[in-house]
């Protein structure tokens, strides 16, 4: 009997032991899987810098790798500035976005699953915060994480401006960051220019499409070098003739270089926004021509205008006056002599006309292309205010404009950074505030605050 007690006594002390043992491992690796469960911001960003869908392995539970994968192939596929994160519930919220886009540095749309809470915030120069607030409040009552995300993508992706990030080129796509070495290396092998251009079609389709506008363009931009031509034959002017002089003479070669220049930008051009430098050479060079006649004539020198907006052919304004387009609100236009007698009796200005699928019409009713051949001309951020209500100003007020033609005219997006471009700390925190920690709460949809 004693024997059967000792025995009793030994096992149940084996059994508090393994208890108390079990006890302590299950409390020791709770506290390390609520350690671990934040992710250090870091991480995050290091992620996305090299995939757009990253799920913290704290909250693979919410979103599968195969669920990941297509997320990011849909994300890649579209080359758009989208970084989607997945966190689990106890991940710290205050500043979450302001410091991932910090650490990730680059201009975007950024969209975190934080446990069953969900929230986006942009820079402007992708998408504005109204259209970011709507996104989000669309997919607030979803509670599958996989189809919340998927559905915010779909409606983001074609709204959103700007280009993927290079560095996605050589990810995998599942939500862990990999070196992507040999991937590079294939690309390397294949062909370098060839094998990129078919792993981003999308890119090489958008390429596609700024040819076929430059080929539009280029019609027009010839009959602009060929009227400027045409201007320096009629002047006839000979360095050598009587009573030249050399500020004549310096105007004269002044004028013979822009117009060389823009014959070489032109040859040179590669895609729409190049016409830019093209028209910016023919507008000096018919100042300097305006400046020669001047000085031939003995009357005052001009002062430096912007040309005729009607039609820069018709070389530097005289006069800023009032003019209504079509269907628009009145604004000051610079206009030349002949436009200014025009308006002045009532008839209509000579507008210069391009072809569009509507027949001849006037530039500023025409296609996105004709952005960068007016910013040419009309440089200094005066190109919103003559353009506001005209099909051209909307097409160039649209976030995705400067990603197709170029940046710089103005306020129509300014010489900032471009969806997908590496900015660093280089961006508007108030594009990031609200939503996590930064005032009302997350996942509240509409303005963020919990309601409509």
């Amino acid at each position: 009997m004693k024997v059967a007690r000792s025995t009793r006594s030994f096992a149940g002390l084996l059994t508090a032991l393994a208890l108390a043992v079990l006890t302590a491992l299950a409390v020791l690796m709770a506290g390390a899987r609520h350690a671990h469960a934040a992710t250090d911001v870091s991480t995050i960003a290091e992620a996305l810098r090299e995939n757009p869908v990253y799920v913290a392995p704290a909250a693979a539970d919410q979103m599968s790798s195969a669920e990941a994968d297509a997320l990011a192939d849909q994300i890649k596929d579209a080359d758009k500035p989208l970084f989607v994160a997945v966190l689990p519930a106890d991940q710290p919220k205050e500043k979450l976005f302001t410091d991932l886009r910090t650490a990730t540095g680059i201009t975007g749309l950024y969209a975190i699953r934080v446990g069953d809470d969900f929230d986006a915030q942009a820079d402007r120069a992708v998408l504005p915060v109204t259209a970011v607030d709507n996104l989000v409040s669309s997919v607030a009552t979803e509670k599958d994480a996989s189809t919340q995300l998927d559905d915010f993508a779909d409606r983001a992706l074609t709204n959103l401006g700007g280009s993927a990030p290079a560095g996605w080129d050589t990810s995998d796509g599942g939500g862990v960051p990999t070196a992507g070495l040999i991937t590079t290396g294939v690309v390397l092998a294949a062909g370098g220019a060839g094998a990129y251009a078919l792993v981003r079609r999308n890119r090489r389709r958008h390429e596609e499409e700024q040819r076929a506008a430059l080929q539009k363009l280029r019609v027009v931009v010839d009959e602009d070098i060929t009227a400027f031509g045409e201007e320096l034959d009629r002047l006839d002017f000979h360095p050598g003739e009587p009573g030249a002089n050399d500020a004549m003479r310096e105007d004269y070669e002044h004028a013979l270089d822009e117009y060389e220049k823009a014959k070489t930008h032109m040859a040179g051009a590669r895609k729409p926004e190049d016409v830019r430098a093209v028209t910016q050479s023919l507008d000096d060079g018919r100042f300097s021509l305006a400046r020669l006649a001047a000085r031939r004539e003995g009357s005052p020198l001009p002062e430096r205008r912007p040309p005729c907006f009607f039609d820069p052919r018709h070389g530097p304004s005289v006069a800023d006056e009032t003019w209504t387009p079509s269907g628009g609100t009145a604004r000051e236009v610079p206009v030349c002599a002949a436009d200014r007698t025009r308006l002045a009796d009532g008839r209509d200005p000579l507008a210069r006309e391009v072809d569009t699928e509507q027949g001849r019409r006037p530039y500023w009713e025409a296609g996105p292309a004709y952005g960068p051949w007016a910013g040419g001309y009309f440089g200094g951020g005066i190109l919103p205010g003559l353009l506001i209500g005209t099909m051209l100003g909307s097409m160039m007020a649209t976030p995705a404009y400067a990603a197709d033609y170029g940046s710089g005219y103005g306020d129509f997006g300014g010489a900032g950074y471009e969806g997908g471009d590496v900015s660093g700390a280089d961006f508007d925190t108030g594009d990031f505030s609200g939503g996590f920690g930064g005032g009302g709460d997350f996942g509240g949809g509409g303005d963020f605050g919990g309601g409509f």
